[in-house]
């Protein structure tokens, strides 16, 4: 009996000890995350307490950082420290090895394995929380769509339908500016965004396998078919279809010129519905499939996806992989579907419930569902410095589109030496 006793207590210290226990955690949890607007970060806030719930006598650092700045600069920070936070928010992919391989995050294989999350967590995903050596590292936890977000009461107002090609699109943007429109609202203050502009356009002038190609540094940017990625996207600059002087703007600042009617177009991942007042949202926004270029290349999109990580020198490690358990859960899927209506990675789900009165959700699962291929975004395909600097020649393009050569060969020049170095 005693020996039976012992087995049992040992077994629950070993679970503990693992992170793998959700119940009457003791200690200290720090948790970290970029989820700074208003609607992520009501979520996020609504997650830590339901764990707090679960756990009493756990004490708890929570700490809310703006996107950008974390993005940026204090994620570095933390992993550099000899005491960082247990958890962080981050993204799947090329943005998280650049992380994992250089041992700056946890092996959280055994939380994988004793949740079973290879049995409803898809194959891609899996892929996208491994390092290099297989080990996971990474909890994916949602993803979302990209689109053309537009105003439905001024296409209606204009008589205007949602282009599917190319010429479609750019027959809209005139009408638009005709009638006194800022066709497209285009931001650029922070860089990201036109890393999406150029996905996009790579995507449907060569395809998405091209595109994984570039961004894998094995096509050089001075390419013939890359440069003629930019004759299209000049077509918007030149006939100023876009937002002028975009730099001067956050995405945020797009968005809210389009709420207030001043802008008629965004492309944008689906959390721009975050910003959206909700009592509008319905009756004014709608999204559709960016533009076909060439019908006889396959339809690419893309579908980011977020998830939480553990530093590798995190003080408090059996709570966070307790917490990572937690994020990973069915129950914070499905509280993520129905507060924000973010796609959730688990396949155990059930999204025709939890979204049959939610149409654009629908519509964003279906847009993915028809696409030959899934891509991550811009600076989750490609390696971080790449990223940074390649955002910045898109930047510097929309300034000045007469450059488009030398912003390419300067590009070429940084491919060669940061992929010659891997």
């Amino acid at each position: 009996m005693k020996r039976r006793m012992w087995l049992i207590a040992a077994l629950g210290a070993f679970l503990l000890a693992a992170g793998l226990t959700q119940s009457n955690l003791t200690g200290r949890l720090v948790y970290n995350s970029n989820q700074s607007d208003p609607k992520p970060r009501a979520l996020d806030a609504k997650i830590v307490e339901a764990f707090k719930k679960k756990n009493p006598n756990l004490q708890m650092e929570f700490n809310t950082v703006d996107h950008e700045t974390f993005q940026d600069t204090s994620i570095r920070t933390y992993l550099a420290s000899d005491n960082p936070p247990d958890v962080l928010t981050w993204f799947a992919g090329n943005r998280m090895r650049a992380f994992s391989s250089r041992g700056l995050a946890a092996d959280i294989t055994d939380v994988w394995k004793s949740n079973n999350w290879e049995k409803v967590y898809p194959k891609g995903f899996q892929a996208l929380s491994k390092d290099a050596s297989g080990k996971y590292v990474f909890v994916p936890v949602s993803y979302y769509w990209w689109a053309v977000y537009y105003r439905k009461d001024i296409f209606a107002k204009l008589g205007l339908k949602e282009p599917k090609t190319w010429d479609e699109f750019l027959a809209v943007c005139k009408k638009l500016k005709d009638a006194g429109y800022t066709p497209i609202v285009n931001a650029a203050k922070e860089t990201w965004p036109q890393g999406g502009w150029f996905d996009f356009l790579d995507m449907r002038v060569n395809g998405p396998a091209f595109h994984k190609d570039l961004t894998d540094g094995k096509i050089p940017y001075t390419d013939a078919r890359v440069k003629k990625v930019f004759t299209y996207w000049r077509q918007l600059v030149d006939n100023k279809y876009l937002l002028e002087n975009p730099a001067a703007y956050t995405w945020q600042d797009a968005a809210n010129l389009m709420i207030q009617g001043k802008g008629a177009m965004y492309l944008m991942g689906d959390f721009l519905r975050d910003q959206y007042p909700d009592d509008r949202e319905a009756a004014e926004l709608d999204f559709f499939r960016f533009p076909i270029i060439d019908p006889k290349v396959p339809i690419g999109e893309e579908a980011p996806t977020d998830g939480y990580f553990i530093p590798a020198k995190a003080k408090n490690m059996a709570n966070a992989k307790a917490f990572l358990s937690f994020l990973g859960s069915k129950e914070v899927a499905e509280m993520a579907a129905q507060d924000i209506g973010r796609l959730p990675v688990r396949n155990d789900v059930d999204v025709k419930t939890l979204f049959k009165d939610k149409p654009h959700i629908q519509k964003g699962i279906a847009l993915l569902a028809d696409a030959d291929d899934i891509l991550q975004f811009y600076d989750r395909d490609t390696v971080p410095e790449m990223a940074r600097i390649g955002m910045d020649g898109f930047v510097k393009f929309l300034s000045n589109p007469t450059q488009a050569d030398a912003i390419l060969a300067d590009l070429e020049n940084q491919r060669k030496r940061i992929f010659g170095q891997q």
